[in-house]
């Protein structure tokens, strides 16, 4: 997606894309009508000296009888200076990605650039693709967030031999090679972890995604950490990591419940899983929080919405935005030594984790 003066473009719309009966006017709509050459009306339009007045005029006049508005990408390309940002997302319809968008769309902005938003659809592939597409755009950076397929870097790797510099965000790898901007993921996963306890449940699931990908091991990792402070064994039947999607989620969801001693918690990798979650329990006809209690991640606008209101870990994710988008300008400006930023999180209480009547959580 093309962002330019406060206008969204999907590039995938560009793809096959059929010009419509009234379309932008050109340059060379222009200079056609005017009997010129395309060059003579951009420079009209410029105020070169090299035009005569009377043509100036004349180009400005039609310019805006027609309603002519320069392309700004185009001008950046023919100035060689495309100040133009890519990013990959696994997604563009949630509210967290939009919302981490919106952080680096404003501070992109504010410093002359403009960005073009492309989406993996959580395939290995088609993120591939999506580098290929920007590198082709000539962008002078890329922000980027992992697929849950993608376990070979290489397309990532070669940006460094084009020069291209590279910041991930929040599903991140290669972070001794590349900056990369994270929520808290293990400190967020022990505070949850720990107010479920604390709020009456007595054995807490984690459900979770791919292990390959970091943010799932950290979040695991933290989850064990809280089970450890308050004196609990680990049970690896109680750790279910499939595929964050929520079909999986509703597997996973069967699958610790199905067990002779099943959980009366659960702390799931994302709300998908966690809505997920919900359903299962639900039409397994138990009672949420009482017969288990549920916290979800990243904290979707609807969790509000659901009944009961869903307990999750909040991000800061405009400001995630705002980081990530702030290190690659600094990247571009001048190589710098890669660092990573972590943006905290805080757990925010509604209805499906208190067991226990006036329970008070812990927040990082």
């Amino acid at each position: 997606m093309l962002v330019s003066a406060g206008k969204n473009i999907y590039l995938s719309d560009l793809i096959g894309f059929v010009m419509p009966k009234k379309r932008h006017i050109s340059l060379k709509d222009l200079a056609k009508e005017l009997g010129v050459s395309v060059s003579t009306v951009s420079r009209a339009l410029n105020d070169s000296y090299e035009i005569g007045p009377e043509m100036r005029e004349r180009v400005k006049a039609l310019a805006e009888e027609w309603n002519y508005r320069p392309n700004p990408f185009a001008l950046s390309l023919l100035k060689n200076t495309p100040r133009i940002i890519g990013i990959i997302v696994p997604d563009i319809v949630t509210h967290f990605y939009s919302s981490i968008i919106s952080g680096i769309n404003d501070v992109a902005r504010k410093n002359g650039y403009s960005v073009i938003i492309t989406s993996s659809y959580e395939q290995y592939e088609q993120e591939q693709h999506c580098v290929e597409d920007l590198v082709n755009m000539r962008v002078e950076g890329m922000l980027a967030c992992l697929s849950q397929e993608t376990t070979d870097y290489a397309h990532f790797l070669s940006l460094e031999d084009m020069d291209i510099p590279l910041v991930f965000f929040d599903r991140v790898c290669l972070t001794n090679a590349i900056p990369s901007v994270v929520a808290d993921n293990q400190e967020s996963a022990r505070v949850a972890t720990s107010h479920l306890l604390e709020s009456g449940s007595k054995r807490v699931a984690f459900l979770g995604g791919s292990d390959h990908l970091a943010i799932v091991r950290q979040r695991r990792d933290g989850y064990i950490e809280a089970l450890k402070e308050h004196g609990l064994p680990v049970e690896e039947e109680l750790v279910v990591c499939k595929k964050m999607t929520y079909e999986e989620g509703r597997e996973g969801c069967r699958q610790l419940l199905s067990l002779p001693e099943p959980p009366d918690a659960i702390l799931a990798m994302n709300d998908t899983l966690a809505f997920a979650a919900m359903k299962e329990i639900k039409k397994h006809h138990l009672r949420i929080p009482a017969d288990i209690a549920l916290i979800g991640y990243t904290d979707e606008l609807h969790s509000n919405y659901v009944e009961p209101a869903l307990t999750a870990v909040t991000h800061q994710t405009y400001k995630m935005g705002e980081e990530c988008c702030n290190l690659l300008l600094k990247q571009i400006k001048k190589r710098e030594k890669p660092r990573q930023i972590v943006v905290p999180t805080h757990l925010s209480i509604r209805e499906t984790s208190v067991k226990k009547p006036g329970s008070v959580s812990r927040n990082p």
